[in-house]
């Protein structure tokens, strides 16, 4: 069983900051990529950014200058740091980790429940 826990959510005004974080947890041998997606209201679940293992990191455009993804390998965790937030960030955040599970196994993408990040104007 792996898991994944998401906290730091919550409602901010705009151009405030919030900062998510994602620890994973279970049977696990290694952590592969982690990263975070988010999912607007009537839209389609988009990348917001990923880190490597080896820490190469990616942003969406929307979110580049504004968002930091950085990772705690001894903690199994990830962390977004979200800054001059905008009404356009308003969005569920899903946490997810390439786990692979044995030493025999292959990885597999696991979610987390996702948490509600609502930026007001």
């Amino acid at each position: 069983q792996v898991q994944l826990v998401e906290s730091g959510g919550g409602l901010v005004q705009a151009g405030g900051s919030l900062r998510l974080s994602c620890a994973v947890s279970g049977s696990i041998f290694s952590i592969n990529d982690m990263g975070w997606y988010r999912q607007a209201p009537g839209k389609q679940r988009e990348l917001a950014a990923t880190i490597t293992t080896g820490g190469r990191i990616s942003y969406a455009d929307s979110v580049k200058g504004r968002f930091t993804i950085s990772r705690d390998n001894a903690k199994s965790t990830v962390y977004l740091q979200m800054n001059s937030l905008k009404p356009e960030d308003t969005a569920v955040y899903y946490c997810y980790a390439k786990v692979t599970r044995t030493r025999l196994s292959l990885p597999n993408d696991y979610w987390g429940q996702g948490t509600q990040v609502t930026v007001a104007s």
